[in-house]
């Protein structure tokens, strides 16, 4: 996982598979630049992620509840076809922007 601010967002890229192996990693490492960063919007791009379970859908729900309770928003970006299958059937995409 690696991060840049630019502008009011903050990007997350993650790389590799997302599951119960690294989900606790991952959902440390967002909650710590949460409350490290001032942002308006976390951009979780999922470009080089090849695979995601339920864990991971889980801390993305997650980190979403901490960013709406801080006024924050959510967004994924550059989803793969598997991750997006499911994101769509779990209506994710209801609650989080895809960008």
């Amino acid at each position: 996982m690696t991060y840049k601010m630019s502008g009011d967002d903050l990007y997350v890229y993650l790389y590799g598979e997302f599951d119960d192996s690294v989900a606790k990693t991952i959902r440390e490492n967002i909650d710590m630049l949460i409350d490290s960063f001032v942002f308006s919007r976390l951009v979780i791009d999922m470009r080089e992620v090849s695979f995601m379970d339920s864990t991971g859908i889980g801390v993305l729900l997650g980190r979403y509840k901490k960013l709406r309770s801080l006024g924050r928003k959510l967004s994924v970006k550059n989803v793969n076809f598997q991750v997006d299958k499911v994101f769509s059937m779990c209506g994710i995409y209801d609650i989080v922007s895809k960008l």
